[in-house]
């Protein structure tokens, strides 16, 4: 199984309409023992395929079907030629493509090769994927830090492990030194940022998270300390988009503004989510820090709420929100302790009691009374 580089995806890729879409996945191949295959794959996976060679019925099945299954022998053929891209083509083969096919499955816009019988139980999810009800998408919680270590990756994954039905979170930071030393995880087998810097356009959710390290119920994409790089936007809005879609909560760990301002990125973050959460210590700079991140011009944090962390001999809350503007939606009490666990790799948030757990029951409540 081979992952094309989409890089002619985004913007200009066809449109499913929900309103029309068919449940068969649509077959094109001549190939008849390829067809078997490919037959049999779907009916395992409760699907019945819809066959097309070209003409008016080709264009509306291409246009409609949730899953599009290209035999290799036609990626010769001229019909694939005249139709727009669109994501959900697969290109099945029997063996691995010489290089003058994979030009043409990269021409047709295929996310992925697959050879079968290698390939049959990943053909065999996306099929069932692709044919099943939609999910309703997850929500979405941004959360930055008013200053340099204000604890909006504390609060952001004590977020995820909290999740009652399981959490994708997403180091938007990578110069903080990566979310799995938060976790714990920084020796779970998986992939970090560096290897899906490349991603554009749709995604398959499931095939993300299986390939993404996970610890506590938390899948995690976390930026690699020995390969910082910047993130692109296209490939941030990418794995966001892939892992609302599996209809599980997501939480991303934003950086803090650099000398050109947020980026675009995380401001796409910002402007699609369903709660924007700024951490605040209850101190007069960081205060006045996140007020001036609130009302800069044009601020994507101008409707984000408060977690107020608290310290000793600090602000109030109150004062905390006079002065930044936003109300507060949680206090953080101080916890001596938090550190003695952060640094024994004990996630955040695990224990019931403890402090984070319950601002982080209150931040998900909130986002609840948002859907």
């Amino acid at each position: 199984m081979v992952l094309l580089h989409p890089a002619g995806w985004g913007r200009h890729v066809l449109p499913l309409p929900p309103a029309v879409r068919s449940a068969r996945p649509l077959v094109v191949c001549a190939d008849e023992d390829l067809l078997d295959d490919v037959l049999r794959l779907l009916a395992a996976a409760g699907a019945e395929a819809e066959r097309a060679a070209g003409g008016p019925a080709l264009r509306r099945a291409f246009r409609e079907a949730p899953l599009v299954l290209l035999g290799a022998d036609a990626l010769a053929g001229g019909a694939l030629r005249s139709l727009p891209r669109r994501p959900g083509v697969v290109v099945v083969a029997g063996a691995e493509l010489p290089p003058r096919e994979w030009a043409a499955a990269v021409e047709v816009g295929a996310e992925r090769v697959v050879v079968l019988p290698r390939d049959e139980s990943w053909l065999l999810a996306r099929s069932a994927a692709a044919v099943r009800a939609p999910v309703e998408q997850g929500p979405l919680i941004a959360v930055g830090a008013a200053c340099g270590g204000g604890g909006a990756s504390t609060v952001a994954a004590a977020l995820a492990v909290a999740a009652p039905d399981g959490a994708v979170l997403v180091d938007a930071d990578v110069w903080g030194g990566g979310l799995d030393l938060v976790l714990g995880a920084e020796l779970v087998e998986g992939l970090r940022w560096p290897e899906l810097t490349g991603l554009r356009g749709r995604v398959a959710g499931d095939a993300l998270l299986a390939a993404l390290p996970e610890v506590e119920g938390v899948h995690l994409l976390a930026a690699d300390r020995a390969r910082p790089a910047p993130v692109p936007a296209e490939a941030l809005a990418a794995v966001v988009d892939a892992a609302r879609a599996t209809g599980r909560l997501v939480v991303v760990d934003l950086p803090r503004p650099g000398p050109d301002g947020l980026g675009e990125g995380p401001r796409g973050i910002l402007a699609d989510a369903d709660l924007a959460v700024l951490v605040v210590p209850a101190r007069l700079r960081a205060a006045t820090a996140a007020r001036l991140l609130v009302t800069g011009p044009g601020s994507p944090w101008e409707p984000a709420r408060l977690v107020v962390r608290e310290v000793p001999g600090g602000l109030g809350a109150d004062d905390v929100a006079d002065l930044v503007g936003c109300p507060v939606l949680a206090q953080l009490p101080h916890d001596r302790g938090a550190v003695t666990r952060g640094e024994r790799g004990e996630p955040p948030g695990l224990g019931t009691r403890t402090p984070l757990a319950r601002v982080a029951r209150q931040v998900l409540g909130a986002v609840a009374g948002r859907q």
